[in-house]
């Protein structure tokens, strides 16, 4: 195995931990889940939604209440599959390299390792299953209805949503964060609150993950279609006869390479809809024609919109972390515990008996732990993600064929803001560390200098390490930044998309999903990007309503 590749998987494995552990529910009985390739060569349907992820399947949910919706999903069923289920095959996902895994490996440009989902219920699928809403400065500042939010929140969490289980090594880091001064303790809620809390959780008592997917038990089965495995190369869009170009259908493969085309139906109010998340939505517009003008001539792409704000703004909320080995036993623990902080850093904790226990393979160790130990390390994680964040990237076509991924730039700690807030909050990780609640989990012969030392040696990304992120808060931020998996941007409101999600100077065309954000809502999306699907599913039928149009 090549060293590139070593690192990859170690990293990989590393960064599972804060990830946590899968847990799936039995498969629902939706009629409407099929194959793509049991799919007909021409169909017609009043929405068509491309990407059945973490905002699709609720968007697919509502619309169908009113209208025929058609769901093309790149990946395959969360049901029945063992890597996805099961805990202890968690890390399995991260370092899966086959065509049908539920994730899909990439690195930015940035050197840092990540990973997008593949499969029916998009991130909520994979993620650690924190659940939390947004603050109500961030709803404002949407301009969203927030009497509708308020609905819309309430829908999801009916089915996905629970308070978690808090037992010692989640009290001990919420006591902690109350000792070093984040207050008060606002106890359970699902709200966004300075100070600390347990927040709510997609995995219900018996360890059941509820996912995104769960919300198409909401679904008209008459009215919905679900593909699996289809892959979309480009939207139609129409110029003849348009004041501009007016989305029609969409062309998409199979896992047998045949193509089919769905066509919306001559019906006013009739759209497409691209939830595809924060990759996958700017590169469907691209791949259509839809984006910066002298990028698409050079991947031979025809020009149908010179849109050059389309993969701009991206942004990737950094994160980073100490590993604390312990010295009793700890819980295998997911996010539950959040620390909201007033400079705009946010602290969470995991927990379980570490690496070797997720992996299963010791030679993926980090070298600085497995020197402590012969065996599996318990312990938790406590890490610390940044608000918003303010620095900004973009991305950019790699090739034409859309199950590549593009190339992305997240720009980690450009803006100085962002930087200053890991470093306070690496200082309020500290304290905790020292705090009377985690003394009983501590060793008293590991400093936090050793610590720190042991995560600047592991290889939890590829980019360079230097001597002082050992001794400098502002350097280990930056050499030991990871992924929470929040990325966001690419097809942000007021520069791709207006207010209520419309492609701007494209007819019959909308996006919505976390590309849109131009920050990450809360301290985790996950919960307001169901909440968004929702959302707009309901507006859109409320236009279409009031525009007279008759419901199916």
């Amino acid at each position: 195995m090549g060293l590139q590749r070593w690192r990859l998987l170690c990293a990989f494995a590393v960064i599972s931990l804060f990830h946590g552990i899968c847990n799936s529910e039995e498969a629902p009985d939706y009629t409407f889940l099929h194959d793509a390739i049991s799919a007909p060569s021409v169909s017609f349907h009043d929405y068509i939604i491309i990407g059945g992820g973490t905002s699709g399947c609720p968007l697919a949910a509502t619309l169908s209440q009113g209208a025929t919706v058609l769901v093309l999903e790149r990946g395959g069923s969360p049901y029945g599959n063992r890597n996805i289920e099961d805990m202890a095959n968690f890390a399995a996902n991260l370092v899966d390299t086959g065509p049908n895994s539920p994730s899909q490996q990439f690195v930015s440009e940035d050197g840092v390792l990540n990973t997008r989902a593949r499969v029916l219920g998009g991130g909520s699928t994979l993620n650690a299953g924190f659940y939390t809403r947004a603050g109500k400065d961030y709803v404002k500042e949407a301009g969203w209805d927030e009497k509708l939010v308020e609905e819309s929140y309430e829908w999801v969490e009916r089915k996905v949503a629970f308070e978690p289980p808090v037992l010692g090594w989640q009290s001990a880091v919420r006591d902690g964060l109350i000792e070093a001064g984040v207050t008060p303790d606002n106890g359970f809620t699902y709200e966004h609150l300075l100070g600390t809390k347990i927040g709510g959780t997609i995995f219900d008592r018996s360890g059941h993950r509820h996912t995104a997917a769960n919300l198409l038990e909401y679904a008209q089965p008459n009215n919905t279609v679900v593909y699996l495995f289809a892959i979309v190369h480009k939207i139609l869009l129409s110029t003849v006869g348009e004041r501009r170009p007016r989305a029609y259908g969409v062309i998409f493969e199979d896992k047998a390479g045949r193509m089919h085309g769905a066509y919306l139906r001559k019906k006013a109010g009739n759209e497409i809809i691209v939830s595809a998340g924060a990759m996958g939505s700017p590169q469907v517009l691209m791949l259509s024609g839809i984006g910066p003008m002298q990028h698409l001539k050079n991947h031979g792409i025809k020009v149908l919109l010179d849109q050059p704000m389309v993969g701009q703004g991206m942004a990737d909320n950094p994160m980073n972390a100490l590993f604390v080995p312990s010295r009793r036993p700890v819980e295998v623990s997911l996010i539950q515990v959040v620390g909201i902080t007033r400079f705009g850093s946010y602290i969470e904790t995991s927990s379980g008996s570490g690496f070797g226990y997720q992996t299963g393979r010791p030679r993926t160790m980090p070298p600085p732990v497995s020197g402590f130990v012969n065996t599996s390390l318990q312990g938790g994680f406590i890490l610390e993600k940044i608000k918003g964040p303010i620095s900004k990237g973009h991305l950019e076509l790699r090739t034409t064929n859309p199950k590549d991924n593009p190339s992305v730039t997240f720009n980690y700690f450009k803006e100085p803001e962002d930087l200053r807030r890991c470093v306070q909050g690496m200082k309020i990780i500290i304290d905790v560390l020292n705090s009377q609640a985690m003394s009983s989990f501590r060793y008293d012969d590991i400093p936090v200098a050793t610590l720190i030392s042991m995560m600047v040696g592991s290889p939890v990304n590829l980019r360079p390490r230097h001597l002082t992120a050992a001794i400098s808060l502002e350097q280990f931020c930056i050499d030991t930044v990871m992924t929470i998996w929040h990325y966001h941007g690419g097809c942000q409101v007021g520069r791709v998309v207006d207010r209520d999600y419309k492609v701007i100077g494209v007819d019959g065309l909308r996006v919505v999903d976390g590309s849109t954000f131009n920050a990450s809502p809360g301290t985790n999306p996950q919960a307001t990007v169901m909440m968004l699907g929702r959302y707009m599913g309901q507006k859109i039928l409320q236009g279409r309503a009031s525009n007279g149009v008759k419901t199916v």
